[in-house]
């Protein structure tokens, strides 16, 4: 019979943080209750025993404070921790390239993934692999006693430590009571993504960026969870019994569901029926494209990238680098004169300095393109090139200069069929179209924005369809027309939430007045100036249509500044100086202001390339923002105009090296394939340059794949990353994050940690039941919820810079890396191999896996191949 616990007095003190020691005494209380006590006082009523362990616990947590305080943890969390995290998504994500390579038509299981993931890594890690820890219960419960072993030798003082049978007891509570339940719940995929939702919990579930999941989702399991969700709403809805204004609400969500469920369906037909289809490949071969023209791919990141890739496989290279270096050569020249303008004010004098400058640079460009010793050379006139080289000679050069050439060149990589035209036809051309998220899934095109939208983004209504049914409209000057936002709400259709726009318009006319309100979104607004600018070309400059906004749309005090700026759109608009100038616009503003569902002109597709296309159109020498630099293949092939930079002053020469040549190192040169190796071995400590920077940027890389990707793309992603950062800290990055992980390992941080383990494993003080596997069900809907969350926060400027398709990879590639319990106890294990090897330097944890190497089927795999590689060598010596 158990019997109660006497009270024994000890020391409490551990950390000597008190609010530390609390809950830690706590924990130690209720693991000897709950592992020892109850059966130990059937054997024996002597505590001295119970005494000894506990003494044993507390001097171990001692001497892991007192190491723990000792430890500078800013590089684990900087540089070891995010290169742990980089090297196990490398291999995963190698892992699934394997798969793909061994066949493409037939889809790998669960299982290959995991037999090929420690393939990799031990081709990686070649030293290790983790394999059966992770796979076989039982090796991982001797792993975890032989950890746990090793750590006590480090933490007991030796006396204790000679004591077998404590440190037996200790070593099993600590392996199978603490650390294999933990690393259990750690290491499970819903938990896990339960976690990733609660993370980001502040930020609400787009619509676009659900049905983007469902459109891509591979998994039956998740379609039908999220499909018998959906059935289970409808039915519940019809069940109402409602009227008056919330019969409106629930018919929109009754629609709502309705579409969810349809795509769902859709979906695992296509599945089952093994007639799925890559969306680009089918777009290749479907003919009917939306065309970017050429003047917005030159100044648009993503899409420039693409064109870059074609133009070299072309060998046409040399013209478009001569576009952008004329380009940057220009804004360049455009600010060093404004400089030079305002010092002369100053009464600083210059002038001959500068000129001289730009006149280096620009014969620099001359030589390198244009001249007969230029390799490859830029075909155009030779007149221009001898009026160019004529005025290089005589005259001061100018920041336009160039331009004559610059717009030959533009013409000829726009109507040369090797160029442009051929481009739209080639396979870049689509992949580019799906990372600027113009590429339509024709499965469900018109379905989900009910736009009628053909294809190929072409509008299958025109503005003049909706004319005849303005047959009775008069023009005349007696008819008056005016019209005023009233109110603004924010409504919900087909899971889509929109402000709408309530607007009171009045008729009079010479017999008769007409008062009316139409309701009409913003799209509809940017829709209708979309048409009539094109229309009435000399609206464009006096019509400005209030901007879109991506963040806090429905936010109150912005709708009120929205509502305010389109009211005086409308009045500009209705003024009748604007009617006299273009009569027929009277036709279209009254189609717009009619009391009816407002037809859309602009597919969806179009407005897309409106938003696109025109802020870059109406000013392309923008693209010095984006395009200040050249990629490393141009830079190195550079060197007459780099060597004609050096002759510059300090600062001009400075500000044009660093503008188009200059290369940030990232990634030093090395004999061995970096993809062979881990993350931080691209760290080239020699830099002088900001390490969580760098880090950050490696890290990137592996989320979205981009090492394969030109240099002109990563040079854009970092310089996003270092505005963000500046944005965020300015110059203090590296302070910050010291003060951050201070932060981490403060005792209030500590505390609250092993509160929540305490509450965690024994909530209200009782020893937690083993918690069910939820329903499979719920299961995938939070993996769908996972991963619509994940989508939902990636900014906008990421998807500029680096392509909505890459980024939707990137983040799917990390979710479905979380889906597998064998590859999330690595992880787990890597982490914890990390952590006590910058704890206790002088011992390499993972030595422990040694000795499971002789069973490793993994690591037998790699010695024969590396004996059979190795062979040939030893021959030929």
């Amino acid at each position: 019979m158990k019997r109660e616990a006497r009270t024994i007095k000890i020391d409490r003190r551990l950390t000597g943080a008190n609010i530390i020691d609390e809950p830690l005494q706590q924990v130690i209380q209720f693991s000897l209750r709950d592992y020892v006590q109850y059966w130990y006082y059937t054997l024996s009523d002597d505590e001295s025993f119970l005494l000894e362990i506990r003494q044993t616990l507390q001097n171990a947590l001692i001497q892991f404070a007192t190491r723990s305080k000792e430890i500078d943890w800013q590089p684990y969390f900087t540089t070891r921790l995010v290169d742990d995290f980089g090297t196990h998504l490398r291999v995963f994500r190698k892992a699934q390239q394997k798969i793909t390579e061994k066949d493409d038509q037939v889809k790998g299981t669960a299982e290959d993934l995991v037999d090929t993931f420690f393939e990799v890594e031990v081709e990686m890690e070649k030293d290790v692999c983790r394999d059966l820890v992770c796979t076989s219960p039982k090796d991982e419960e001797g792993f975890l006693r032989d950890l746990c072993e090793v750590l006590l030798y480090l933490l007991l003082p030796p006396g204790d430590f000679q004591n077998k049978i404590m440190r037996y007891f200790v070593r099993e509570i600590l392996a199978r009571g603490v650390l294999l339940p933990l690393i259990n719940q750690l290491s499970d995929p819903d938990y896990i993504n339960q976690y990733i939702i609660w993370m980001i919990r502040d930020s609400n579930c787009n619509y676009e960026a659900f049905m983007n999941i469902i459109k891509l989702s591979d998994n039956i399991g998740e379609l039908e969870a999220v499909r018998d969700k959906a059935a289970e709403e409808l039915q519940y809805l019809r069940s109402l019994d409602t009227a008056g204004d919330d019969i409106n609400t629930i018919k929109n969500q009754i629609n709502s569901l309705l579409f969810v469920k349809k795509v769902c369906d859709s979906r695992i037909q296509r599945l089952q029926s093994g007639k799925e289809i890559n969306t680009v490949k089918l777009a290749a071969n479907f003919g009917k494209l939306c065309t970017v023209p050429l003047d917005s791919i030159l100044v648009d990141n993503v899409a420039l990238q693409f064109f870059m890739d074609y133009m070299q496989q072309t060998g046409g290279q040399a013209h478009l680098f001569f576009w952008m270096t004329v380009e940057g050569y220009r804004v360049t020249a455009q600010q060093q004169l404004e400089v030079l303008s305002s010092r002369q004010k100053d009464g600083k004098h210059q002038t001959n300095q500068t000129k001289g400058l730009l006149r280096a640079a620009a014969v620099g460009i001359y030589e390198q393109y244009l001249s007969e010793k230029a390799s490859p050379r830029v075909t155009v006139d030779d007149y221009l090139v001898a009026k160019l080289a004529d005025t290089l000679n005589h005259e001061d050069p100018t920041p336009e200069i160039f331009d004559d050439i610059q717009r030959k060149v533009y013409e000829l990589m726009l109507r040369d069929e090797r160029f442009y035209p051929s481009f739209r036809q080639n396979a870049l051309y689509v992949r580019m179209l799906a990372e600027l998220d113009m590429l339509k899934d024709p499965s469900f095109r018109g379905s989900d924005d009910g736009d009628g939208e053909s294809f190929n983004g072409s509008p299958t209504g025109s503005i003049n369809l909706s004319l005849d049914d303005l047959s009775n409209v008069s023009s005349d000057d007696s008819v008056q027309l005016h019209a005023y936002i009233s109110d603004t709400g924010v409504c919900n259709d087909h899971g889509k939430t929109y402000a709408l726009y309530a607007i009171t318009v009045h008729r009079r006319s010479v017999n008769t007045e007409e008062m009316w309100k139409t309701y009409r979104r913003y799209s509809d607004f940017h829709d209708f100036h979309m048409r009539i600018t094109e229309q009435f070309e000399n609206l464009s400059s006096i019509l400005k249509l209030p901007g879109k906004k991506t963040f806090n749309n429905m936010d109150r005090d912005f709708l009120e500044k929205r509502k305010k700026d389109l009211n005086a759109y409308l009045q500009l608009l209705l003024t009748p100086e604007m009617m006299k100038a273009s009569p027929a616009l009277a036709h279209c503003v009254c189609d717009f202001l009619e009391n009816k569902a407002y037809s859309k002109g602009k597919g969806d597709f179009a407005r897309k390339m409106d938003t696109f296309v025109n802020p870059l159109r109406n000013s392309m020498r923008n693209v010095s923002n984006a395009v200040k630099s050249l990629p490393d293949s141009l830079a190195e092939g550079m060197t007459k105009m780099s060597d004609n930079m050096g002759k510059m002053s300090e600062r001009l020469g400075q500000d044009i090296r660093q503008s188009f040549f200059k290369v940030p190192p990232l990634i030093p040169k090395t004999d061995s394939d970096p993809e062979h190796c881990r993350v931080s071995a691209q760290l080239d400590d020699t830099v002088d340059d900001n390490i969580p920077l760098r880090v950050m940027l490696l890290l990137m890389d592996e989320v979205f794949d981009l090492k394969e990707r030109n240099q002109w793309l990563r040079r854009n992603i970092k310089n996003l990353l270092q505005q963000l950062i500046r944005a965020t800290y300015g110059d203090t990055i590296n302070r910050k994050i010291v003060d951050h992980v201070d932060w981490m390992t403060s005792p209030e941080q500590v505390a609250d940690l092993v509160k929540r383990f305490r509450d965690a494993f024994w909530p209200n003080g009782i020893l937690a039941e083993t918690i069910p596997c939820r329903d499979k069900g719920i299961r995938m809907r939070t993996r769908v919820a996972g991963k619509t969350k994940l989508l939902s926060i990636m900014p906008d400027e990421l998807k500029h810079i680096i392509g909505a398709e890459t980024t939707r990879k990137g983040i799917l590639r990390v979710f479905e890396m979380f889906q597998h319990n064998q590859l999330n106890r690595r992880m787990v294990y890597v982490f914890l191999e990390g952590f006590l090897e910058t704890l206790f330097p002088q011992y390499k944890f993972r030595e422990l896996f040694n000795k499971l190497h002789s069973r490793s089927k993994q690591m037998q795999k790699y010695k024969q191949k590396l004996q059979t590689t190795q062979a040939p060598s030893l021959q030929k010596r």
